[in-house]
């Protein structure tokens, strides 16, 4: 029996900060829509920090408004979040690596469902671009060091 392969893709950097800055950085989604072009905007539906069960809303240019769960999370380390809508479920998942001085930030996305090879020939080239954009994007802000207090 063949196993159908679904459409994903993946993306990674190395980030010149620790895996507990890239972490902070990355898990701080309220302010991804400050530091991520590719995010308009971002609503937690749930108060405290990233855990299983937490939803956020999320609005990127030329895409519908999407509600994230998180289904994973490894705390420090990776956590997995899933969309669903008209026949699609996307999954993207969110590593940290340390790696010897620096850190491995690898972003993935995947589709399943009976739309998800229709919905990714009309996405590829879009994602392939938001994804990439995201991992630039953390791993500047990672980079540029914790704020300063206030």
């Amino acid at each position: 029996m063949q196993t159908r392969r679904m459409p994903s893709l993946q993306h990674a950097v190395t980030v010149a900060a620790p895996p507990e800055r890239v972490w902070e950085v990355l898990t701080d989604v309220e302010r991804w829509p400050e530091r991520i072009a590719t995010v308009d905007s971002v609503e937690r539906l749930d108060e405290g920090p990233l855990r299983v069960g937490s939803r956020t809303r999320l609005q990127q240019p030329k895409l519908p408004e999407a509600v994230w769960t998180v289904t994973e999370l490894d705390e420090g380390r990776a956590f997995t979040w899933e969309s669903r809508s008209r026949g699609v479920a996307i999954s993207a998942d969110h590593a940290v690596e340390p790696q010897g001085d620096s850190t491995r930030l690898t972003l993935s996305v995947s589709l399943s469902g009976p739309l998800a090879p229709v919905g990714w020939l009309m996405t590829k080239g879009l994602t392939r671009r938001y994804v990439e954009t995201e991992a630039a994007s953390i791993k500047r802000t990672a980079e540029a060091g914790p704020a300063e207090p206030a």
